[in-house]
């Protein structure tokens, strides 16, 4: 292989260990997001007396103030999937025009 095409090729690597990067981050918020919309349920469906974990100590808190602090998180979350979904979709795209120009190469590079 020629040293243009060796350099295309760890480019697309880097890439790939981006995006793969980006999939895993992915993957925590919408853990995180997951979580964030039971707590939502759960405080629904329970009385007024509610309480928060903080620091590894439960702390008793206003269900309306909770509820508002877990809305807000979940706001947060879903903009980071969305920031994340948008770099997924520009290193997906680099990482198309780069493969094309990798078979571009080698196919020249055959004949």
């Amino acid at each position: 292989m020629t040293s243009e095409i060796n350099k295309q090729v760890e480019e697309m690597q880097v890439l790939e260990h981006h995006l793969q990067n980006l999939l895993n981050q992915k993957q925590s918020v919408q853990i995180e997001l997951n979580e964030i919309d039971n707590a939502i349920n759960e405080l629904k469906n329970s009385d007024d007396e509610v309480y928060k974990i903080l620091s590894g100590i439960m702390i008793k808190s206003d269900k309306k103030t909770l509820n508002k602090e877990l809305s807000e998180r979940k706001r947060i979350a879903e903009m980071k999937i969305s920031s994340i979904e948008k770099q997924e979709k520009l290193i997906e795209g680099k990482a198309l025009d780069l493969r094309k120009e990798i078979n571009e190469t080698v196919s020249k590079n055959k004949k």
